[in-house]
């Protein structure tokens, strides 16, 4: 059964650091598309950052770009984003999910593609 836990959410003023972490289990981690998405209260959820599992290409949105790293600790199963320069917009529950067996593309506007998701985790920066 796949899983995904998040974690490393948590408060920070703006122009923090945070670092979260996706835990991926019960499936091949390898040729897989794992996404982060977020949603602030009364938004809609939103993709901002991607990684292919197969060969650790990453792709992100504008509003993140520079200020926003994936990694993957591939021995681990784990999908880290490297939140820097964060700004209160960045506000937001953060979700991991993973689009299974993929070809690639991984970029997702609303996250419709992605089979599994993680519980979410809480990403507050104040101003």
């Amino acid at each position: 059964q796949v899983q995904l836990v998040e974690s490393g959410g948590g408060s920070v003023q703006a122009g923090g650091s945070l670092r979260l972490f996706c835990a991926f289990t019960g499936y091949t981690y390898s040729n897989n598309c794992m996404g982060w998405f977020r949603q602030a209260p009364g938004k809609e959820r939103e993709g901002v950052a991607f990684i292919y599992t197969g060969g650790g290409s990453t792709y992100y949105v504008d509003s993140v770009k520079g200020r926003f790293t994936l990694s993957q600790d591939i021995a681990k199963n784990t999908v880290y984003l490297h939140m820097n320069s964060l700004k209160p917009e960045d506000t937001a529950m953060y979700y991991c999910a993973v689009e299974i067996g993929s070809g690639g593309y991984c970029y997702s506007y609303r996250g419709y593609e992605y089979n599994y998701w993680g519980q979410g985790t809480q990403v507050t920066v104040s101003s």
